[in-house]
């Protein structure tokens, strides 16, 4: 019936929507703690400040990811 199929949408919605069900499939980095953002941040923003973006003689490509 229409109430049976809604409420199995709904359901799988319900679980498929928390950001661990993300994190675990690996569709992004990971779930950050918040007090660790301030860390992170700085941690990335140093990187990408002090690495040159371009080497001579290296391949120009970005980042694999798994």
């Amino acid at each position: 019936s229409i109430q049976m199929m809604q409420m199995m949408t709904q359901q799988k919605f319900d679980q498929e929507s928390t950001p661990y069900y993300a994190t675990a499939r690996l569709w992004d980095d990971g779930i950050l703690d918040p007090r660790d953002t301030r860390k992170a941040l700085c941690v990335g923003l140093s990187v990408a400040h002090n690495v040159d973006f371009i080497t001579p003689g290296q391949p120009n490509y970005g980042v694999f990811r798994m």
